[in-house]
C-alpha cells in the first residue's frame, strides 16, 4: 500500500488497503481503553453504546463520503471546511481540533499500552512507568515514520490483520467460556442513567473517530468516487462487530463494579476468569501489538495532516532550527505534544479532552455542508441535520455528566477550543494576502464557488 498517487496520477490505495487503514487506526484504544470507560457510564447497557455510537458515525460519514465523491481530495477534512467556510477562521480552526483530537488519540493510546504492559507485573498504577513507557512508545513511533512511509504502511497492514484476528478469537472464547447472561448482564438495567448513557457515546463515537483517515487519503483510494464510501462504511462495520464481541466478553465475565475498577485494562481483567492465564497473557500480547501499531499509523497521519494545513498556510511553522523539510519537523511537533500529554494527563481525560475536540469539529463539518454545499453535492437535509443534532445532543449529554464528576477537563477544553481559535484568527489576520494586504477571515455569503475559488489560491 502506497501512500501517494501513481505517475499516472490514479489512486494506489486498494479498497482493502483503505478498508485494512481505517481499522488499522480505529481498533486501538477504542477497544483497550475506552470499554472500561464506556461501561463506567452506560452500566450494563455499555454494549448497546457501541451500537449508538456507531449509528451517529454513519451519519457523521455521510457528509463525508458525498464531499470525497464530490472532490476526491488527500485534502481530506481542511478540503472540506474550506469549500464550505472559505480559507478563513473557522475552516482553519476546526480543523486544527482535528489535528489535535489526532494528536490527543496517540497519547490515549500510549497510555494504554503502558497500562497492559505493566498489568502482568501489577505496576499499572504507578505513574511515573506508565508515562515513561507511553512516551518511549510514541518515541519508537517516530523512529519507525522517520524510517519513511513504507515502513509505516508495511506494519500497519500486517498488524491490523494480527490485531483483528486476535480480538475477536478473545471474545469467542471468553463468550464461550462464561456465556450471555452472568457478569454485568445479570446487573439491573434500571441502574443505567439515561444522561449517562448518552454521555457514554461520545466516548464510542471516539472509538470510531479513525474513519476519518480514509477521508484524509481520499485522492489516493483506487476509484474514489466510488471506494472511498465503501472503504469508510465496511470499515465501521468490521469495527463495530469487532467491539461488540468484545464489550460481550468483558461484560459476560465481570461486573459493572469491577470493570470500572479495571477500567484501564478491561480486556485483560475479563481474560483471567474466562480463559485462565494463556487467556490474560494473550491478551496483553494482543493489546500491546495493537496500541503500537495503532500509535505508529496515528503518527502518520497527524504528521501528514500537520503538513497539508502548513502547506495551506492554515496554521504557523516555524523550524527551530531543524534540518529537513516541513514533514519531517510535523513528524517533531506531534510526538513532542503526544509526549507532553501521555505524561500530563490519564487516560480518562485523554479521552474526554479528544471527545470535546472532535465532536466540536464534527459539528463545524456538518453546518457547513448543510449551509453552503448541500445542493452542489445532493446531500439531504434530513441526513445532515440528524447528524448534527446527534452529535449535538451527545456533546451537551457529555458535557453535563463531566461537570459533575471532572470540571476540571471541561474548563480545559473549554479555554482551549477558545484558544484555537483566537490564535488562528491573530495568525490569519496577519498572514499576507496575495496583493500584501493581511488576510482577514474569508465571509461566507452562501454560494460555495465564491470561496472555492479562494480556497484554490491557497
Amino acid at each position: 500500500m502506497k501512500n501517494a498517487p501513481d505517475a499516472s496520477g490514479k489512486g494506489t490505495i486498494s479498497l482493502a488497503g483503505g478498508v485494512a487503514m481505517g481499522t488499522g487506526v480505529m481498533i486501538g484504544a477504542g477497544i483497550f481503553a475506552l470499554t472500561g470507560q464506556i461501561a463506567e457510564l452506560a452500566g450494563p447497557l455499555f454494549p448497546l453504546s457501541f451500537v449508538l455510537g456507531a449509528l451517529v458515525t454513519s451519519l457523521a460519514a455521510y457528509s463525508y463520503i458525498k464531499m470525497s465523491n464530490a472532490w476526491p481530495s488527500s485534502g481530506g477534512i481542511a478540503m472540506i471546511l474550506q469549500k464550505a467556510y472559505g480559507p478563513g477562521v473557522v475552516a482553519a480552526s476546526a480543523s486544527l481540533l482535528m489535528a489535535l483530537s489526532m494528536v490527543i488519540n496517540e497519547s490515549l493510546v500510549a497510555r494504554t499500552f503502558a497500562t497492559y504492559a505493566l498489568r502482568p507485573f501489577g505496576l499499572e498504577e504507578n505513574s511515573l512507568l506508565l508515562s515513561a513507557l507511553a512516551l518511549g512508545l510514541i518515541v519508537f513511533a517516530y523512529i519507525v515514520n522517520k524510517a519513511g512511509n513504507r515502513s509505516v504502511s508495511g506494519f500497519s497492514l500486517v498488524m491490523s490483520a494480527i490485531k483483528i484476528g486476535g480480538i475477536a478469537l478473545f471474545a469467542l472464547a471468553a463468550i464461550a467460556a462464561s456465556g450471555f447472561f452472568s457478569g454485568a448482564f445479570a446487573q439491573q438495567v434500571s441502574q443505567t442513567n439515561g444522561g449517562a448513557f448518552l454521555a457514554s457515546v461520545a466516548f464510542s463515537i471516539l472509538a470510531f473517530k479513525g474513519f476519518t483517515t480514509i477521508t484524509n487519503s481520499g485522492g489516493e483510494i483506487v476509484d474514489p468516487h466510488r471506494n472511498v464510501g465503501r472503504t469508510i462504511m465496511i470499515s465501521i462495520a468490521i469495527c463495530v462487530v469487532t467491539y461488540l464481541l468484545v464489550a460481550v466478553a468483558v461484560g459476560s465475565n465481570l461486573t459493572i463494579d469491577q470493570i470500572v475498577e479495571a477500567r484501564d485494562y478491561s480486556l485483560a481483567a475479563a481474560a483471567r476468569p474466562a480463559l485462565g492465564e494463556l487467556g490474560f497473557w494473550f491478551t496483553i500480547v494482543i493489546a500491546i501489538a495493537a496500541t503500537t501499531s495503532g500509535v505508529i499509523a496515528s503518527v502518520f497521519a497527524v504528521s501528514r495532516m500537520l503538513t497539508m494545513l502548513t502547506e495551506m498556510k492554515m496554521i504557523p511553522h516555524s523550524h527551530f532550527g531543524m534540518k529537513g523539510g516541513i514533514r519531517s519537523h510535523m513528524l517533531v511537533y506531534t510526538v513532542v505534544i503526544a509526549g507532553t500529554l501521555a505524561v500530563l494527563f490519564d487516560l480518562s481525560r485523554i479521552a474526554s479532552l479528544g471527545a470535546f475536540f472532535y465532536l466540536v469539529m464534527d459539528i463545524l463539518v456538518h453546518w457547513g455542508v448543510y449551509r453552503h454545499l448541500r445542493e452542489e453535492i445532493g446531500a439531504r437535509t434530513s441526513v445532515l441535520l440528524a447528524a448534527i443534532a446527534a452529535d449535538g445532543v451527545i456533546l451537551v449529554a457529555f458535557a453535563g455528566v463531566k461537570l459533575e464528576s471532572d470540571s476540571v477537563i471541561v474548563g480545559i477544553a473549554a479555554v482551549s477550543i477558545v484558544a484555537v481559535f483566537g490564535l488562528e484568527t491573530l495568525f490569519l489576520q496577519r498572514k499576507p494576502s496575495p496583493n500584501g494586504i493581511p488576510q482577514r477571515d474569508a465571509r461566507v455569503d452562501g454560494s460555495s464557488k465564491s470561496h472555492e475559488s479562494g480556497a484554490d489560491q491557497q
